[in-house]
């Protein structure tokens, strides 16, 4: 399942320019706030769906009457829609400071049915606005949270610094796994190159698991603490299973990638590595050792890691090697699937490689 990225929007003085009187009532008044329509159709390439949320105070009321409301309210949406840009919801608390609503910002109350639902990725979804109380309601809902620079109410952003932060952000994660058998630690970055950081007690793991990062391309640090006096079996499975998640949370809905990706010689040994980042795990390994072990490394590990990879990753793996030399049989798996990955998460743009629409 695909987890939507959601951008809570402020309304007055994030969408449109806020009056003096702070009511928008006439036409007149309506002004867009500069940089926010190419901001938004970045952001919407890059897999972000809008939802407004405002505070209008004593809307209704003969002070502000509904009417003179909806006129410039719908006017500024059609705006916004013959640009390309929707609202899949707009959430509007009527209600005046001294009602202390629940429903008002930076109260939380409006979003029950967000808080509920199950599809949402609320590490990537963030908040846009331009008072204090806009960020107290990102702190609430426990996203990240934007405040446009104003005069009125300080704040540090415009709309292209926010569009660059959340669409261009770099695919960073940190798993942390922590079972009676092992302690892991995870942390990569798929935009940065870096030499790799490994230590699982393992050395010819570690070993291995280099080969991913440096011909992977990506920044990777993975620190373990296992059980090996009980047997390598739980460190080996629970590090590939934090690897994998940590791919995946950095991919998030994999819009740009390539997806696919690598046939690899080393010496008398030839691995071919084909995957897929189509969210359904499969492996396929064909391959034999001769050895029980490589270093302190079990070679009935090796293909057992790449299943518990591809289960967490949800990869689809199909993993040959053929060679007389155990170490470089193995060592030319890694490789080679290092280098498909390396193919498979490069960005090529922001569309999601799929006809399904989802991966």
């Amino acid at each position: 399942m695909s987890l939507r990225k959601l951008l809570f929007v402020d309304r007055d003085g994030t969408l449109i320019e806020e009056p003096e009187d702070f009511q928008i009532d006439a036409y007149e008044k309506l002004r867009l706030v500069r940089g926010v329509i190419p901001a938004l159709l970045k952001l919407r390439d890059a897999g972000y769906q809008f939802v407004m949320v405002s505070n209008q105070d004593g809307l209704g009321s003969p002070s502000f009457p509904r009417a003179a409301f909806d006129g410039p309210h719908q006017l500024m949406l059609q705006i916004f829609e013959s640009q390309g840009i929707t609202f899949s919801d707009v959430l509007i608390d009527t209600s005046l400071p001294s009602d202390n609503s629940p429903n008002r910002k930076p109260g939380i109350g409006m979003m029950t049915a967000y808080l509920q639902a199950r599809d949402i990725d609320w590490a990537r979804s963030a908040m846009v606005g331009d008072r204090p109380t806009d960020m107290a309601f990102a702190d609430n809902l426990r996203i990240r949270g934007f405040q446009l620079a104003t005069a009125q109410f300080g704040g540090s952003w415009d709309w292209a610094g926010i569009a660059h932060a959340l669409a261009d952000a770099p695919r960073q994660a940190l798993v942390e796994r922590n079972t009676r058998e092992t302690k892991l630690r995870v942390e990569l970055d798929l935009d940065r190159e870096a030499e790799p950081q490994v230590a699982t007690g393992l050395a010819f793991f570690d070993h291995m698991l280099e080969q991913i990062g440096k011909h992977g391309g990506f920044a990777l640090t993975i620190r373990a603490q296992g059980d090996l006096h009980v047997d390598e079996h739980h460190t080996v499975e629970d590090t590939a299973l934090a690897l994998g998640q940590a791919l995946r949370e950095a991919l998030g809905d994999k819009r740009g990638i390539a997806r696919y990706g690598f046939t690899l010689p080393m010496d008398e040994t030839l691995a071919s590595a084909a995957l897929d980042f189509s969210g359904r795990p499969y492996l396929v390994f064909e391959g034999t050792f001769r050895r029980e072990r490589v270093g302190d490394l079990p070679t009935e590990l090796v293909p057992h890691f790449f299943r518990s990879l591809c289960d967490a990753a949800g990869l689809n793996l199909n993993l040959k090697v053929q060679g007389d030399n155990d170490h470089h049989q193995i060592e030319a798996c890694f490789k080679a699937v290092a280098r498909a990955l390396r193919q498979a998460i490069r960005r090529e743009g922001a569309a999601l490689p799929s006809t399904k629409g989802v991966l």
